[in-house]
C-alpha cells in the first residue's frame, strides 16, 4: 500500500510543473486566442537559463532567487517576441500563428544548443531539500514534497490574481469579449503582452524547477509540449483550475499507467483526451464560446479549362522534372523522390484544410499507416511491390475512416488537438507494439522491386505518381463534391437547408485525405527501406502543416510550391550548415509576417494587381479614343 501512496505522490509532483506550464499557455490562449506552439521553448530556456544562474551565479543569487531570476529573464524575452512578432499576427488565423511559433521553435532549439552545447546539463540539487522523507519504508524526495505544497500555492496565488485585482478582471473580460474591452478604452496591447509575460514566467518557472529532477537537455521542448496541450484541451482552454485538474490527472495516469495498464500506459493519456473531446469537446472546465476562428480556405471560382498559357507552363513544369534523371546524380534523384513524395503528402492535408476548411493537427498518423501497410504486406505476407503499393495505403484510408468519423464532429482547435490524439494513440501502438512493428527498431529491409530499383525509376514512379494524385485532388476541388464541402465549411446551417449533408461530405473527405497521405506514405517506406514510428510523430504532422501554410493555403497549388519549397530547403540546409533550424525557423517567421498568403498568394496578388493595372489602362485608352 505504501508503495501505491508514494506513486500517488510522485503523480502529484510531476504535476505542479506541467500545471506550471500549461497554466501559462491556457492563460495566454484565453486572452490572446495564440496556439502558442513556442511555449515548450519557454520552458526550456528557463530550464537552461536557470542552471547557469545557479551555477555561475549562485554566490551573488542563491538557488532559489537563481530560479526566480532565471523564469524573469525568459518572461522578459517573451515580452520581446510579443511585441516583435505575435503583435503582428492577433488576427491571423490560429494556423498562420501556429506556423510562426513554430519557426520560433525551431530557431530557439539551435539557439539553446548553440550556447549550451548539445550535451545533457546535470543541475544541482535543491538546497535544504536534498533528502528523502522514510514513509513505511518508502522513500519520498523531500523535493517532490515541496512541488506537492507549490502546486495549489501557485493555483491559490493565480486565483487570487485574477478574482481580486484589477488586472485580473481585465483578463477575464478579455477573455470573454475583447472588442468589448477596447471599447471600454482599455490598451489591449499592453494588456496582451502582460499576459504573454505571466505566461512565459508560468512556463519558465516550470522548467526551472525541473533541474534538480531532471538533467537539462535541448529536446525538452518538444517532450513537455505535447503534454501541456493535452492538459489544457483537458481542461478546458482558458481555465486555470481547468488546468490544474488535468495536470494532476494525466500525472497521475502517466505515474500508475505503467503499473495497472503496462501494455497501454504510453497511450492512456490520449485515449482519455480524446473521450473528453467526443463527450464535452470545449473541456471539463472550458467554455463552449472559446472555440477557435474558422480555418482559411478557398477563395477560388468555379471549374474553368485551363488556359493555353497554364496549360503550356504546366506541362513544361512536369517535363523539366522528368528530365532531371539525365542531369542528376543518384543523390539529387533520391532528393527529388523525397520532395515528390512530400507533395503527395501536402497535397491531401490541403485538400482537407482548404476546401474543407479542417485543420489537422495528426495528419502524419495517415501517412504512417500508409508506410506501414505496405512494410507489413511487403515483409509478412511477401506480396508484389505493385500490389503493396495498391493495398498498403488502404490501411491510411481505414485509419481516416474510423478517426474521421469522431473528428468531424469537432470544429476549430478542438478538430485539431482530437487528430492530435488520434496521431498519439497511432504512434505509440507503433512504438509499443514489438511484435508486429518492431517498436522502435522499425521494420527494415523494404526495398523496391528491380524494375524501380535503380534511382532514376523510383524517381519517375515517385514522380508519376504525385502527378496522378495532385491532378485527383485539383479535380476533387472543383467538383460538385468539393463545392458541396465548401458550402459546408462557409455556411453550415445554410448547407444544411439546402439538403447538403456536412458530416458526411466532410467525413469523405477525410477519407480521401488519409487515403492520399497513405499513398504518400507507402512510397515513403519503399524509398528509405524501413519503417520507424517516427513516421506517426507530431513533427512530420506539423512539417505538413508548414508546407501547406508556406506555399499558401489559399491557393490550388500552393501545397505543391510549399512542399517543394521546404523540402528542398530543408534537406540543403541540414547539408550546409548545422544550424539549419535556426535558418528555417527564421525563413519561416519571415513568410508568416511578411507573406501570410504564402509563396503562391504574394505571386498570384502581384499578377491580379498588375492585371487590374492593365484593364484600367486600357479602359483609360479608350476613353481617350473615344473621346477624340
Amino acid at each position: 500500500m505504501a508503495f501505491y501512496v508514494v506513486q500517488f505522490l510522485t503523480g502529484l509532483a510531476s504535476a505542479a510543473s506541467l500545471f506550471l506550464v500549461a497554466s501559462g499557455l491556457s492563460i495566454i490562449f484565453g486572452v490572446t486566442r495564440i496556439v502558442n506552439f513556442a511555449h515548450g521553448a519557454f520552458y526550456m530556456l528557463g530550464a537552461y537559463v536557470a542552471f547557469t544562474l545557479t551555477e555561475r551565479f549562485s554566490g551573488a543569487l542563491g538557488f532559489w532567487g537563481g530560479m526566480v531570476v532565471a523564469a524573469l529573464v525568459v518572461a522578459a524575452v517573451g515580452v520581446l517576441v510579443e511585441m516583435v512578432l505575435l503583435r503582428r499576427i492577433y488576427h491571423s488565423p490560429e494556423l498562420f500563428q501556429l506556423l510562426a511559433t513554430f519557426g520560433l521553435t525551431l530557431m530557439v532549439e539551435d539557439l539553446v544548443v548553440l550556447i549550451w552545447g548539445p550535451n545533457d546539463l546535470l543541475g544541482r540539487r535543491a538546497p535544504g531539500l536534498k533528502g528523502a522523507v522514510d514513509f513505511f519504508g518508502q522513500n519520498i524526495p523531500s523535493y517532490d514534497l515541496f512541488l506537492i505544497v507549490l502546486g495549489p500555492v501557485v493555483l491559490g496565488i493565480l486565483w487570487l490574481l485574477f478574482q481580486r485585482t484589477r488586472w485580473g478582471i481585465l483578463v477575464r473580460a478579455a477573455t470573454q469579449d475583447r472588442d468589448m474591452v477596447a471599447a471600454l478604452g482599455v490598451n489591449q496591447k499592453w494588456l496582451f503582452t502582460s499576459v504573454f509575460a505571466v505566461g512565459v514566467f508560468l512556463a519558465a518557472l516550470g522548467g526551472a524547477l525541473q533541474i534538480p529532477r531532471d538533467a537539462v537537455n535541448h529536446a525538452m521542448d518538444l517532450r513537455i509540449i505535447v503534454d501541456v496541450f493535452v492538459v489544457v484541451v483537458i481542461g478546458g482552454l482558458g481555465s486555470i483550475i481547468g488546468a490544474f485538474v488535468a495536470a494532476v490527472l494525466v500525472s497521475e495516469l502517466n505515474a500508475f499507467g505503467i503499473l495497472i495498464f503496462p501494455k497501454i500506459s504510453i497511450i492512456l493519456v490520449f485515449l482519455v483526451m480524446a473521450a473528453v473531446l467526443i463527450v464535452r469537446p470545449w473541456g471539463l472546465f472550458g467554455k463552449q464560446e472559446a472555440a477557435a476562428r474558422r480555418t482559411p480556405g478557398l477563395t477560388v471560382n468555379p471549374w474553368r479549362p485551363l488556359t493555353s498559357g497554364e496549360r503550356l507552363a504546366a506541362m513544361v513544369a512536369l517535363i523539366v522534372a522528368a528530365a532531371l534523371p539525365l542531369v542528376g546524380g543518384n543523390y539529387a534523384l533520391t532528393v527529388g523522390s523525397e520532395v515528390a513524395i512530400f507533395v503527395i503528402f501536402a497535397a491531401s492535408l490541403h485538400f482537407l484544410m482548404s476546401v474543407g476548411g479542417l485543420a489537422s493537427f495528426g495528419h502524419a498518423a495517415y501517412f504512417g499507416l500508409g508506410a506501414y501497410g505496405v512494410a507489413l504486406l511487403a515483409k509478412m505476407a511477401g506480396l508484389p511491390m505493385i500490389v503493396c503499393l495498391l493495398l498498403g495505403p488502404l490501411l491510411g484510408c481505414v485509419g481516416a475512416a474510423v478517426f474521421g468519423f469522431f473528428a468531424v464532429q469537432l470544429s476549430g482547435v478542438y478538430f485539431a488537438m482530437l487528430t492530435l490524439a488520434f496521431a498519439q494513440i497511432v504512434w505509440s501502438i507503433a512504438f509499443q507494439w514489438v511484435a508486429v512493428t518492431g517498436g522502435d527498431n522499425g521494420i527494415l529491409g523494404v526495398w523496391p522491386e528491380k524494375w524501380v530499383s535503380s534511382a532514376s525509376h523510383f524517381y519517375w514512379l515517385s514522380l508519376g505518381v504525385a502527378a496522378l494524385v495532385v491532378a485527383a485532388l485539383r479535380v476533387m476541388v472543383f467538383s460538385p463534391f468539393g463545392f458541396a464541402l465548401r458550402a459546408t465549411r462557409d455556411s453550415p446551417l445554410r448547407s444544411e437547408a439546402i439538403g447538403i449533408n456536412g458530416k458526411r461530405i466532410q467525413w469523405t473527405a477525410f477519407v480521401i485525405a488519409g487515403t492520399a497521405a497513405g499513398i504518400a506514405g507507402a512510397l515513403f517506406a519503399y524509398l528509405k527501406g524501413s519503417v520507424f514510428p517516427d513516421n506517426l510523430g507530431i513533427s512530420l504532422s506539423v512539417d505538413a502543416l508548414v508546407m501547406v501554410l508556406l506555399g499558401g493555403v489559399e491557393t490550388v497549388s500552393g501545397a505543391v510550391v510549399g512542399a517543394i519549397v521546404y523540402k528542398a530547403l530543408n534537406i540543403w540546409l541540414v547539408s550546409q550548415t548545422d544550424l539549419s533550424k535556426l535558418v528555417l525557423g527564421g525563413f519561416i517567421v519571415l513568410i508568416v509576417v511578411a507573406f501570410p498568403k504564402g509563396i503562391v498568394g504574394v505571386l498570384e496578388t502581384i499578377r491580379n494587381r498588375r492585371r487590374s493595372a492593365s484593364s484600367k489602362s486600357a479602359l483609360v485608352t479608350s476613353r481617350i479614343e473615344t473621346a477624340e
